[in-house]
């Protein structure tokens, strides 16, 4: 009997309609892993390891979540994370995306692979956004990249350095999203499209054009997202060493992120390189397998800079309370990447915003719980962790 709800409400819910309106290649490309995903399943089940220190008789009638990330005022601790391809999940996500998380008070990060180019995201906000970056072979292009979004205002970069090369996503091939068996994938996808009439139309036709916008003017067809795929293969540079973030601080005069620090040494290095702050990060579960997961690195980073560079962490959050948790043990801020696509792919920008504001009344109620009022007060005492 399929699920039904009269409103859907949390992560799982809304991940379950994304599931059912997504053609399977689309959802297990965001719903997946590298290898057998044993850090994919790391990153949520840790959290389960720390309990909230409960408290009682305290005066909590008024919960500030309210905190800065980076200088920009925000409503909750909480980010939304730059996500490749979003646009095919639902019609133009990031600019979907991008107008809840401003309604919401919170950051958006648009990724280098989006399907929304930077210019039609910022609109939609009608705020400056975060601006994802991947080192690229081509430095030229990297120049005009970072030129492009200084020209629209944005004043955060978010340099990702966990893809050396792509992850093995068994899922993807599984399902014949990627391959050599040319005639098999065709067919597969066909089918998984037919059987998905809800997206071919809000998608597939309404939210033309099918382009990684940021992206448009360096590959040969802007129309053929296989030329994407082959252009980004090419494109992805192993030889990338901190020397280069270096060299993307000396040109990028604005505030700067490296995502994708599983390790205090490496969290420091990032610091000595420029960085204003790291995200603890394994890219949730889709490079490495079998590394540990981001919440059990999280205070060992946070010990490693201490008050020197803001820290952040993504992967595994599923929550409001995850945020507690994640705060509780040195973060400044938590982005969520799985759970934003799997509302907006559920239910659009509604959705996404009701999920939010899902977040933060659990993340209110939890500190009221916990005797709290501000989210500033949390810190290792209010947890107990057995990670």
């Amino acid at each position: 009997m399929a699920t039904r709800f009269v409103a859907p409400t949390t992560t799982a819910d809304y991940r379950l309609l994304a599931e059912k309106r997504l053609p399977r290649f689309l959802f297990d490309y965001i719903d997946g892993g590298a290898n057998d995903e044993r850090t994919l399943d790391k990153n949520t089940a840790d959290f389960g390891a720390i309990q909230l220190r409960q408290r009682v008789m305290r005066d909590v009638e008024h919960i500030d979540l309210s905190t800065q990330l980076l200088g920009e005022d925000a409503t909750m601790p909480l980010m939304l994370a730059p996500v490749g391809m979003a646009g095919m999940m639902a019609r133009r996500a990031e600019a979907q995306a991008a107008s809840a998380a401003r309604e919401a008070g919170i950051p958006f990060t648009i990724s280098t692979l989006g399907v929304c180019p930077m210019e039609e995201v910022i609109e939609a906000s009608g705020a400056p956004i975060w601006f994802q970056l991947y080192m690229l072979r081509d430095r030229d292009a990297v120049q005009r990249l970072l030129d492009r979004a200084l020209r629209n205002g944005v004043t955060t970069l978010v340099f990702t350095v966990d893809l050396a090369m792509p992850g093995q996503r068994y899922r993807d091939n599984r399902n014949g999203m990627i391959g050599d068996r040319k005639l098999a994938m065709a067919l597969s996808k066909a089918h998984q499209l037919l059987t998905r009439p809800r997206w071919i139309l809000d998608v597939g036709v309404k939210g033309k054009p099918h382009t990684i916008g940021n992206l448009s003017d360096v590959v040969p067809d802007p129309t053929d997202l296989n030329e994407y795929r082959k252009y980004v293969e090419q494109q992805f540079d192993p030889s990338v060493t901190w020397a280069d973030i270096e060299w993307i601080r000396s040109i990028w005069p604005h505030k700067l992120v490296i995502k994708g620090v599983l390790d205090a040494d490496d969290a420091r290095a990032a610091r000595d390189a420029g960085a204003d702050a790291v995200v603890v990060s394994n890219h949730g579960g889709r490079q490495l397998d079998s590394v540990a997961s981001s919440i059990q690195m999280l205070p060992a980073v946070a010990d490693a800079v201490g008050a020197d560079i803001e820290v952040y962490m993504d992967g595994g959050i599923r929550s409001g309370l995850d945020v507690l948790k994640a705060v509780a043990l040195g973060a400044d801020g938590v982005l969520m990447g799985r759970p934003w696509i799997y509302a907006t792919a559920a239910e659009g920008k509604a959705g996404l915003f009701a999920l939010l504001n899902a977040f933060k009344r659990e993340m209110e109620v939890g500190l009221a719980l916990m005797g709290l009022t501000r989210i500033a007060d949390l810190s290792r005492d209010h947890i107990y962790s057995s990670l």
